[in-house]
């Protein structure tokens, strides 16, 4: 009898983690037979195996070992300079450094494209300057180009993730060795990196799994990857399995980076144990002067100029020239649209995390409790391509079965579909962030509660929420702003004549028109700083003191 009641406790749970994973496994389900048989499937393959499936196999490869590599030594190098160094200076850098965190990777490639490009002004200017001919730089379009706006979008997340393995334990180990008599090279060889290797480890699969999940770079760049693929095989060619089935390719090289991340996380449970603020504030960052300053400045400036700082440049240029030529019209619809659909997400996202946290707290030991948690945590690591074909293949599959249900006319004419496939990628936002506000909750309080006859409800309500507040206010602001970004899914599912921002940016771009780009690319650009203030404020305030 208590194994029926924790099961029907559980039914509500389940159905959420189905429909948050309905996408994957309906991807999965592709390989089955349904109507046509296995021939169908593995005719497709061996066509795709034969002729494009090789391509894109070699060149989203190449791309994510590239982006890695660059990636890796850009963050790390930076986390090192402000983290075991102390220079005038530092610790403006050091928000500095998170400032690529707002510039989406396509609106970089935007800019950059407008700048570099055989007509931007650059190579204009030098043609006009010095009397050349022809062009002057290399093809921004292309598997280079995708890998430069890559690694300095994206290098934040290797930054973050060494900066903290390296300020827990690196100064006073250094401190060690150097009192042993090993010179500045081997410390930094011998002793900083090791430590900071699984979370380097873990920023680089982070920074992978978004340049597989990336649809707008690479497909402004023409670059033929898996994602490309995969809407070229729906839009184009109209065949749902074979997109299907790209799809399923993808989604296994996300899972394994995401067990690879999996793995450096757990690592790095050894390399970032608590050793006082006492040891922390004997070994001082080694103090650098003349051009030891200088080159860590230029360590650490480089990339948010390449990240932040020219991008920024480049879009404001078009502004400034001509403010007749930008779409003011309209732009009010587009961030009405985006804001729509933000809010829409973010409090329903918020509402799920809550709920689903406040099960794990009430049911620890329950395993599917913690199954369900898990699987809505998935969610943000599956790309926003796999997202859409997941949800738009059972809908082909129902209206072909039953066309009189309208189906398809719900998931993909209304708000319905897009506000699902954001619903998928980023409650796992918005539960990180109500399950690291539940850590602060002593368990103590939910037991006085019982004690005093308080019920689930009650203990929601007038126990843990007036604690939760301020993690349900950044959960929903983390999940909107990421809304506001997204652009796979709201390009393929978003309602008719209810163009976003983000949207609007890349059909812009698309067309050539990349002056007209800039506004809505700027304003993506300062949604995305809220969260990044918020997360420097964040770092600041638990960075332990250090004496000067």
């Amino acid at each position: 009898m208590r194994r029926l009641s924790s099961v029907l406790r559980s039914l509500p749970l389940l159905l959420l983690a189905l429909v948050l994973m309905l996408p994957v496994l309906a991807v999965l389900g592709s390989w089955l037979p349904v109507g046509q048989g296995d021939a169908l499937a593995g005719s497709i393959l061996r066509e795709m195996a034969a002729t494009v499936l090789p391509g894109y196999l070699w060149t989203t490869v190449w791309l994510g070992l590239l982006v890695a590599l660059g990636a890796a030594i850009v963050g790390t190098g930076t986390a090192a300079a402000v983290t075991l160094f102390d220079f005038r200076g530092r610790r403006q850098l050091e928000w500095l450094l998170l400032l690529p965190l707002a510039m989406p990777a396509y609106v970089t490639a935007y800019a950059y494209t407008d700048f570099l490009q055989f007509s931007g002004p650059l190579q204009t200017w030098m043609r006009d300057t010095y009397g050349l001919e022809g062009r002057l730089l290399p093809e921004v379009r292309s598997l280079g180009g995708a890998v430069w706006v890559f690694i300095f979008s994206l290098y934040p997340y290797v930054y973050l993730l060494a900066r903290t393995a390296l300020g827990e334990r690196a100064a006073h180990l250094m401190e060690a060795a150097r009192l042993m008599g090993a010179p500045l090279s081997r410390r930094i060889w011998s002793v900083a990196l090791p430590l900071a290797r699984p979370a380097v480890a873990a920023g680089v699969a982070l920074v992978v799994m978004e340049t597989l999940a990336d649809f707008g770079v690479v497909s402004y760049f023409g670059i033929q990857t898996f994602t490309t693929g995969i809407y070229k095989a729906w839009l184009s060619m109209d065949n749902r399995i074979a997109a299907a089935q790209l799809a399923t390719f993808l989604l296994v090289l996300v899972v394994l980076l995401l067990q690879l991340e999996l793995r450096a996380q757990r690592r790095m449970r050894f390399v970032t144990g608590s050793t006082g603020r006492a040891s922390s504030a004997e070994a001082q960052p080694l103090r650098l002067r003349g051009w030891r300053c200088a080159l860590a400045w230029l360590v650490c400036l480089l990339p948010v100029l390449m990240g932040f700082v020219a991008p920024v440049f480049f879009m404001l240029r078009p502004l400034a020239a001509d403010w007749s030529v930008l779409p003011w019209d309209r732009f009010l619809d587009w961030a009405l649209n985006s804001v729509r659909l933000g809010t829409i997400t973010s409090v329903l996202a918020v509402i799920i995390a809550v709920a689903l946290a406040f099960a794990v707290r009430r049911h620890k030991e329950s395993a599917v409790t913690r199954g369900v948690v898990q699987l809505a945590s998935l969610g943000y690591a599956v790309p926003g391509a796999v997202v859409v074909v997941g949800l738009l293949l059972p809908v082909g599959w129902v209206q072909q079965v039953r066309p009189e249900w309208g189906f398809a006319g719900l998931v993909t004419a209304t708000a319905v579909g897009i506000v699902w496939a954001y619903l998928v990628r980023f409650c796992a936002v918005a539960l990180q962030s109500m399950q690291s506000g539940y850590a602060r909750i002593a368990p103590s309080l939910d037991d006085s509660a019982r004690m005093l006859g308080t019920g689930a409800w009650g203990m929601l309500s007038r126990v843990h929420w007036p604690l939760l507040r301020r993690s349900t206010a950044a959960a929903a602001l983390l999940v909107f702003v990421d809304v506001m970004k997204e652009l796979p899914a709201t390009m393929v599912l978003r309602p008719f004549n209810s163009d976003t921002l983000a949207v609007v940016a890349y059909q812009l771009a698309r067309d050539e028109r990349l002056g007209e780009a800039a506004l809505p690319s700027l304003a993506l650009v300062l949604v995305g700083l809220i969260p990044v203030i918020m997360l420097s404020r964040t770092l600041r305030a638990e960075r332990p003191g250090t004496a000067r």
